[in-house]
């Protein structure tokens, strides 16, 4: 079992930055290979990023590529998310996700455990 707790939403004005951070329970978090979605308001939610357990396997949607990056620390049972150059269609609620799966994935119905998700508001 693995609780995930996002953090680090927020206003932000567009330009800006922001990092978001996942903190998972669990002894076997480094297992887990670890993604971001997000769902804006009347949208389906939609695939962000995905690291493997290793971090050896990352893919990013080509609308976050060069911007967006995902990064972990199996240590510390985290997995962050640095926002740079936020555009206002960033906007949504962001969530991370873990998945028992070797490699990385980028589909949804590969991932066993979601967290409530974080605001990520970008004025325009």
């Amino acid at each position: 079992q693995v609780q995930l707790v996002e953090s680090g939403g927020g206003l932000v004005q567009a330009g800006d930055s922001l990092r978001l951070s996942c903190a998972a329970s669990g002894r076997t978090f480094s297992r887990y290979a670890m993604g971001w979605f997000r769902q804006a308001p009347g949208n389906e939610r939609e695939f962000v990023a995905a690291m493997s357990w290793s971090g050896g396997t990352v893919y990013y949607a080509d609308s976050v590529k060069g911007r967006f990056t995902i990064s972990r620390d199996n240590a510390k049972n985290t997995v962050s998310l640095q926002m740079n150059s936020l555009k206002f269609e960033d906007t949504a609620v962001y969530y991370c996700a873990a998945a028992a799966i070797f490699g990385a994935s980028r589909y949804q119905n590969d991932y066993n455990y979601w967290g409530q998700g974080t605001q990520v508001t970008v004025s325009s």
